[in-house]
């Protein structure tokens, strides 16, 4: 099993990216990225509040050619949920154009292009053959039916999040995908709650960042739904419920998903989070690896890796998902989690 791991201007956390990129080089296959200012599923890369950072550019296409040189595919990523205006525009089509030949000039061909548009995977399709064109798990495919509407402009698709513990489901989307040779893909490490019902508004919010931060906003509102949720001590046991698979877990999806996402492009320890899922092991506070990682909702409590029971992958991938209903995950969560003495 290898990995997909997102790119991230590192200099003011851990570590030089390409460094650690090359510490794992023999487990990551690909390295997915944004370009500079334009909308994707985070914030940019160089716009801060209207001051761009253009030496950010010189930094990126060092780094994506050094990484291309090692073997490793680059993904372009084209995530964000709306492009307002420019949804099905002539000038965001030649815009990506020119990104996509730039990069291949300066020695980054691009691989792999991840998108949550339809009009943008058509654009990239009818005139990059050699590109695979991939569904965003933004999209939220999770049926066969979902797949099969928009097969004419995919290559591959991330699975919905939501059903990452259903292996039922993971079964039959593999199965066609298979037979309609198609890629099939998975994030591992969203700390995102499972079936949100503000995703679409705060996916929304995340593409036009740019512009809600110039505004003056009103106050007194939470625009995250899970923080709000988890001010509650009796909801922090949906954390638990999510979407996420823990490292010592990983290898149970090797046959479906010869490649994993993992989500780095923000994460302040990226390496800790590559490091956890190729050795397949962590000891430490779980939410550590997740983005987000809801550790300020449960301090000064901590989950402890350790201390999950040995039938906890068994039980959480084959029950109902009925969760109003079942108290396995409150006893588990009385369980790992562990009071580490430090106030919020």
């Amino acid at each position: 099993m290898k990995f997909s791991v997102g790119y991230q201007l590192s200099e003011e956390f851990e570590r030089d990216f390409f460094d650690i990129v090359c510490d794992y080089k023999e487990r990551i296959s690909e390295v997915y990225f944004p370009w500079l200012d334009n909308a994707t599923g985070r914030g940019s890369l160089v716009d801060s509040f209207g001051y761009f950072d253009w030496s950010v550019q010189n930094k990126l296409v060092y780094d994506l050619k050094r990484i291309k040189e090692l073997g490793i595919k680059l993904n372009l990523l084209y995530n964000g949920n709306c492009y307002g205006a420019d949804a099905i525009s002539r000038n965001l089509s030649n815009r990506i154009y020119s990104i996509i030949d730039y990069l291949s000039v300066e020695g980054c061909g691009i691989d792999v292009i991840t998108t949550a548009s339809p009009a943008i995977a058509h654009m990239v399709k009818s005139k990059y053959g050699n590109i695979d064109v991939r569904a965003s798990v933004n999209m939220r495919i999770g049926t066969v039916k979902g797949m099969s509407y928009l097969a004419h402009l995919f290559d591959s698709y991330y699975i919905q999040r939501d059903y990452n513990r259903d292996f039922t489901r993971i079964k039959e989307l593999k199965e066609w995908a298979d037979k309609n040779n198609k890629g099939l893909y998975l994030l591992a490490n969203s700390g995102c709650m499972r079936f949100c019902s503000c995703q679409t508004f705060h996916d929304n919010m995340v593409a036009h960042n740019g512009e809600i931060e110039r505004q003056r906003n009103i106050e007194g509102f939470m625009p995250y739904a899970c923080w709000n949720y988890l001010k509650s001590r009796e909801n922090l046991v949906s954390v638990l419920q999510n979407t996420w698979i823990r490292p010592e877990d990983i290898h149970n999806y090797k046959e479906y998903f010869p490649t994993i996402k993992l989500a780095t492009r923000m994460h302040t320890l990226p390496a800790l989070v590559i490091d956890s899922y190729a050795s397949g092991r962590y000891s430490g506070n779980l939410l550590d690896l997740f983005e987000p990682g809801f550790g300020p909702a449960f301090a000064p409590y901590i989950i402890d890796n350790s201390r999950f029971p040995d039938d906890w992958f068994e039980r959480t991938t084959a029950c109902d998902k009925k969760c109003e209903k079942c108290g396995y995950c409150s006893g588990v969560l009385d369980m790992v989690l562990v009071d580490t003495g430090y106030d919020k």
